[in-house]
């Protein structure tokens, strides 16, 4: 493991970079990929546009210690009734598709050719329920992400749900929107371990940064259009936004083994 921990950049021209990248998000050779390019400017802005169509359908979750703003819904909150998971996962993509909001279905296409990956689609059940493609993350004035860690295979570990039985879980960010100041990503060279339970926020969202007490950081601000992967196994955080809000679409990517070819998303 190298003393540098620092983000990788990519010119994403079109060529294909293969799955190298990826070895090194799970590997922990590097906290972030930077996709430059990956997509257009008329795309990015057509997103835009078809984003302040949905504005009106983005719900507020509470924590005691933060809150999320989201157009879309997530599935960690159903995880105590997927059923109601997948109907709100259908009227999120039906909503989206009402107004034409596709640019998840686009950075999937341009990421799997980047990345030379044999397939990249939604994930679905074994009975044909599929998953949401993507959220849409709103971060407005003097407002943070507290820390935390993502890892379906941990959460969903006593569901009969196909993604509990992933290999590797990353994510991939969207900035369709940069703030002027603040909103760092902030990641931390430390993966989640059963130890960490005990710093964690009773009733809140995440972390004490107990948690990560003398741990190296890695801070990074996305600017727009830029698109970034991480491995959300790793503690990390949004620092707060100062000025215009930040506006990103995510989705979470996976393999279900180690050759990294066959990937699926969902949020």
């Amino acid at each position: 493991m190298s003393d540098n921990w620092d983000r990788v950049v990519y010119q994403a021209d079109g060529s294909v970079i293969g799955s190298q990248p990826l070895r090194g998000l799970i590997d922990g050779d590097y906290p972030v990929v930077l996709l430059k390019g990956l997509l257009s400017e008329e795309l990015l802005s057509s997103g835009r546009e078809k984003i302040s169509q949905l504005y009106d359908s983005a719900l507020i979750t509470p924590y005691v210690n933060g809150s999320l703003t989201l157009i879309g819904t997530f599935l960690v909150k159903y995880l105590h009734n997927v059923n109601e998971y997948f109907s709100a996962a259908k009227g999120a993509e039906d909503r989206a598709q009402a107004v034409g909001f596709d640019l998840a279905r686009q950075a999937r296409s341009k990421l799997q050719h980047a990345l030379g990956l044999k397939r990249f689609e939604v994930a679905s059940e074994t009975d044909g329920r599929q998953y949401a493609s993507s959220n849409v993350r709103i971060c407005k004035n003097d407002i943070d992400t507290p820390l935390h860690n993502d890892n379906i295979m941990r959460d969903g570990a006593s569901s009969q749900l196909v993604l509990a039985k992933l290999r590797h879980q990353l994510s991939c960010v969207v900035c369709v929107q940069g703030t002027g100041d603040g909103g760092e990503l902030s990641i931390y060279r430390k993966p989640w371990s059963p130890a960490d339970e005990a710093y964690k926020v009773s009733n809140g969202l995440g972390y004490d940064l107990g948690v990560v007490k003398d741990v190296p950081v890695h801070r990074f601000r996305p600017q727009t259009g830029d698109v970034y992967l991480l491995n959300p196994t790793y503690h990390h955080a949004v620092e707060r936004v100062r000025g215009i809000d930040r506006i990103t679409l995510g989705f979470f990517f996976g393999f279900f083994d180690d050759r990294l070819e066959e990937g699926v998303t969902w949020v």
